[in-house]
């Protein structure tokens, strides 16, 4: 099965002089990868590629971050983005419209999410979206 892996996850393995790079965190998105398992969407490309001030790095990011093809996204995935928004705002739980996106994507398509942001527990416990642990 593939596995949405979020920004968060990316920024982990991304980082410089990374004390984290052994992390368990780090090892299984490294799995992913050679599983042939890792799936994205452009918000998260987006996200990743932001903030990048040297055009030399940012050009070797994106080079690299193109080996991963994002998935083809309809109405249907930001409608079901925005009733995910609803049903948690209803429930008194706030989160971004990228991290709602990424609910409706993995839902929509029966794929579970890697991340490290807290904030997925709180959607699953809603929206019933799978997260990915690693073992």
């Amino acid at each position: 099965m593939k596995v949405i892996v979020d920004t968060t996850v990316w920024s982990l393995a991304l980082r410089r002089n990374n004390p984290d790079a052994d992390s368990g965190t780090v090892a299984e998105l490294k799995k992913l990868i050679q599983d042939f398992r890792v799936a994205t969407i452009g918000s998260i490309r987006q996200e990743l590629l932001s903030g990048i001030r040297h055009v030399a790095q940012f050009e070797e990011l994106r080079e690299k971050l193109r080996a991963f093809p994002d998935l083809l996204l309809t109405a249907a995935d930001f409608e079901v983005a925005a009733q995910f928004f609803n049903q948690c705002r209803a429930k008194g739980v706030q989160g971004s419209n990228t991290d709602f996106l990424i609910c409706a994507v993995a839902a929509r398509r029966d794929m579970s999410i890697f991340t490290t942001d807290m904030d997925f527990m709180r959607f699953h416990k809603y929206l019933g979206v799978k997260l990915h642990m690693p073992i």
